[in-house]
This record gives C-alpha cells, sequence and structure tokens, in this order.
C-alpha cells in the first residue's frame, strides 16, 4: 500500500474513532489511561531494549543534546507513568459550560467545552511525547494520529503496541491511537497538505526545522512555537546568591530542552556584585559564556557575542550575556530577540517585577525562578503536549483545556426571530 493510501486509510479510521471516544464519560476514559499503565510497565524491557536500539543506531549522527532527549532510562520512564497518573487525577474538560445566558426571549444559549476532534503529533527524539500526547488527546475526547521521527522509531512502535494492547482490552478501538508506520518524510509532507479532510489541528515537537517545515508546509492549524530562545533579567535589587542559582538551573539542568535560558540580561547597577559569580559559576559547570565587553573584562574566559548570538536557541551548554540600562531596555531586548517561549525576572523590586510580568508579551513570565519549569507537568496540567507561543486558541504549555474547543447550544421552545 502507498503512503498516501495508508495515510487516507489512517485519516478515515481516526475521524471514525474520534466519533467513538466522544461517547465515553469520565470513569471510561481514565480507566484506559490506567490500562495504559500497566501495559506499558509489562511491557517495560521491550521499550527499554528498542530505545538502546534507537540509541545505537543514531547517537553517532546526533547532537549530544538530542541523544539525551531520545534516552530513556527507568527514572524517566517511571516519570511517564507518573504523567499518566496525573492526567487521571484531572478533571475532564469536556462537557463544561463555559457561559450561559437566559435570553429575554425564553431562548437559553450555553457555551460548552467539546474535543476538537482528530489531532496530527509530528515531532522528534522525545518519546514520552508517544504517551504524553496520547493520554491528554484521549483525556480530552481525540483521537490521534503520532508521526515520531526515525531515530525513536523502535521505542515509539512499542509504546503505540502498549497503548493499543491497553484500548483493546477496554474494548475500544485502537485506531483512537496510530502511530505512522514509514519514516519516509514524504508521509509527513502528505500529513500536512493533504489530509485537511480528516486532522483538525498539528501540533510539531521538535527542532526548529521540524517546526518551521510543519508550519510553512500545513494547510491545517498548527499549535507549537519556532524557537525558544529564553531571558533571564538580573534587577540591581537581588540577591546574588539567588540569581546565580537561578541561572545556573535555568541554563544547566538541561541543555536542550526549550526552556532553558539562551540569554542573560544584568542591569549594569548590579555588575560588579553579581557578574563575576554568575560567569564563574557557568563556566565551572561547563558552560560557554558569550558576552558583551563589560562581561569580557569580568573574565578573560568570557568568548566576544555576536549580533547573531542574541536571536540564537543554542539548545547546548552555551549562554550569552548583555549588560542594560535597567528593566525597560531588558524588556526592549526581549522585545526585539525573543521568540515569546518563557522569560524570567530576578527581582524584590515589586513595581519592576509588575512592569516586567505586565509587559513582557511572551507565554509565559516568570519572577524569580528558573525557566525549567516551563513545562505542563510542572504548571499542575499533568503533562503538555507542547508549548504554544501564538497567541490564538492555546498559549503556554498545552494541557488538556487546549486540547478542546467549544460549542454554543441553544435551547428553545418555539422562538423565531422577528
Amino acid at each position: 500500500m502507498s503512503i498516501e493510501l495508508e495515510l487516507e486509510k489512517m485519516g478515515e479510521n481516526s475521524v471514525r474513532a474520534s466519533k467513538d471516544i466522544r461517547s465515553l464519560k469520565e470513569r471510561d476514559k481514565n480507566n484506559i489511561l490506567k490500562s495504559i499503565i500497566v501495559s506499558l510497565e509489562k511491557n517495560k524491557k521491550n521499550i527499554l531494549d528498542a530505545n538502546s536500539l534507537d540509541i545505537s543506531n543514531s547517537e553517532n549522527n546526533l547532537s549530544k543534546a538530542m541523544v539525551d532527549r531520545l534516552m530513556l532510562d527507568d527514572e524517566r520512564f517511571d516519570g511517564i507513568l507518573s504523567s499518566i497518573e496525573n492526567v487521571i487525577s484531572l478533571e475532564d474538560p469536556v462537557g463544561n459550560k463555559l457561559y450561559s445566558n437566559k435570553r429575554p426571549n425564553g431562548m437559553l444559549v450555553e457555551r460548552v467545552s467539546v474535543p476538537l476532534g482528530v489531532i496530527g503529533i509530528i515531532y522528534e527524539s522525545r518519546p514520552n511525547v508517544t504517551v504524553d500526547a496520547t493520554v491528554l488527546c484521549l483525556k480530552a475526547g481525540n483521537s490521534v494520529i503520532l508521526r515520531g521521527g526515525s531515530e525513536c522509531f523502535n521505542t515509539n512502535s512499542e509504546m503505540v503496541k502498549s497503548i493499543q494492547g491497553a484500548l483493546k482490552e477496554n474494548s475500544v478501538s485502537k485506531q483512537i491511537v496510530q502511530y505512522v508506520s514509514t519514516t519516509d518524510r514524504a508521509a509527513v509532507d502528505y500529513m500536512l497538505a493533504k489530509m485537511g479532510k480528516y486532522i483538525d489541528v498539528v501540533v510539531p515537537r521538535g527542532g526548529k526545522g521540524l517546526v518551521k517545515k510543519v508550519q510553512d508546509t500545513a494547510k491545517i492549524p498548527v499549535i507549537g512555537h519556532l524557537d525558544g530562545i529564553c531571558h533571564l533579567y538580573v534587577d540591581e535589587t537581588s540577591d546574588t546568591e539567588i540569581a546565580s542559582k537561578i541561572i545556573e538551573n535555568a541554563k544547566l539542568r538541561r541543555t536542550g530542552i526549550c526552556g532553558a535560558a539562551e540569554t542573560i540580561l544584568i542591569d549594569e547597577n548590579c555588575v560588579d556584585t553579581h557578574l563575576p559569580k554568575i560567569i564563574t559559576d557557568l563556566i565551572n559547570g561547563g558552560c560557554e559564556v558569550r558576552g558583551d565587553n563589560v562581561c569580557m573584562k569580568i573574565s578573560d574566559k568570557v568568548l566576544k557575542a555576536s549580533e547573531e548570538d542574541w536571536g540564537t536557541e543554542y539548545l547546548d551548554a552555551i549562554i550569552s550575556i548583555k549588560t542594560v540600562k535597567g528593566v525597560d531596555e531588558a524588556i526592549e531586548h526581549i522585545a526585539t530577540y525573543g521568540s515569546g517561549h518563557t522569560e524570567s525576572i530576578i527581582s524584590e523590586d515589586q513595581e519592576k517585577v509588575e512592569k516586567f510580568l505586565n509587559t513582557v508579551g511572551s507565554a509565559i513570565v516568570m519572577h524569580n525562578t528558573s525557566t525549567q519549569f516551563a513545562d505542563g507537568g510542572e504548571f499542575g496540567l499533568g503533562a503538555e503536549i507542547g508549548i504554544a507561543t501564538g497567541k490564538l486558541h492555546a498559549r503556554g504549555p498545552v494541557g488538556l483545556e487546549g486540547l478542546t474547543t467549544y460549542k454554543y447550544i441553544v435551547r428553545g421552545n418555539g422562538q423565531v426571530r422577528p
């Protein structure tokens, strides 16, 4: 069967399955999620073995950061199971009355949350996306078509096998969750350009190249972000120890995630008190520092930052640092070079904090904390299907609510419009 025919069949099956899943009650959906946990645990050895094979096949062709994204171990596997438990604990986002208005003529107008329908997920490297996307889509009443990267094909295939087994055990269609079984990139092109009659929204998860391709090619609405150029602004009122600790975590905890800090903006009034420790701690942590002339005077290990650095998402142990004249210049820099993802201010001046939080237009703005908290699980959403930086529909970590839309239900008793 050709790629086109296979995808058309998958699309038809997903539409049919999306109608079936809408009839499931919250209890039914939670029981399926519990079964997925059991099924994944039973198949854990095969999944980890498949992951080892994927790493062996890919490590010579991928960066260290990409290999880290691909890798599954016991701790990350347990984290995946824990994220399912979190989703189970969340309220069903479907069927909620968002608005109600009894009109003077007796008509009742209600706005009610409903599933999006069929969601296409196109992603790279991270095997946890397979499970996170599945359980979120399922709990929100959607069917899903998964297309993972070739570097994670074996891991994803084993995971989907476990998930579909759990669906079968609960006597529901396994086509609620389908996985594109080819690594041919033509499948992605076809999904984006030709499957608008089946897929209601596409969510890309991966590097800039993948996301840009999806945004440029898709004839279907896209939820996602292109870059994660995250900033930390260090105000003169901040505590030196706290600032350095937050920065080190924001950059070095995991350098390859979209919430990793890429640029530090530091108030010129605290260069002497804060910058030496910040630079020293970063360098001692294995981070390359690129800075302006002020930073280069602090340490001869700081490299000269170029104009390009201010707009670069490194996804590696590299960071750029620039001195600014207060919070206004920091906000202006972020507006010029930022990607609308996540920004954080480290300050004890409440007036400056509120100005930063209310003026910066990114999807996530923070105060006195690490940008690496930009995550659905950390926000109490149970898990996330991705981060969205657009200004329509979902923004920030896209959890259950972001996978629903709404419709109006109008109840009357014979009214006609004059």
